[in-house]
């Protein structure tokens, strides 16, 4: 689930950085607040909450089981990633 969260997060991040830029898993902080069945499918969805010195990246983040008004939330959370340069990467 948290790596649903973290994917989801940096897939939204990186559709607003420029080129040559990415971002790094810096902190998660989720509740598992209910079980998905066996089977089921799941929704993540990340809200990209607040920019801080245009490089913290802070995002809201909720994982659903189910659709429409049958859908419940399995867990919830924020997610914290740092914007940095491509070339950093070894």
């Amino acid at each position: 689930m948290i790596g649903m969260m973290e994917h989801c997060s940096s897939i939204l991040a990186l559709e607003s950085l420029p080129e040559g830029r990415a971002t790094v898993g810096f902190e998660v902080c989720v509740k598992h607040v209910a079980a998905a069945l066996k089977g089921s499918s799941c929704t993540v969805t990340a809200t990209l909450r607040e920019v801080v010195d245009g490089r913290k990246l802070r995002f809201d983040v909720e994982v659903t089981e189910g659709e429409g008004e049958a859908a419940r939330t399995i867990g919830v959370g924020t997610h914290e990633r740092r914007a940095i340069d491509v070339g950093q990467l070894g």
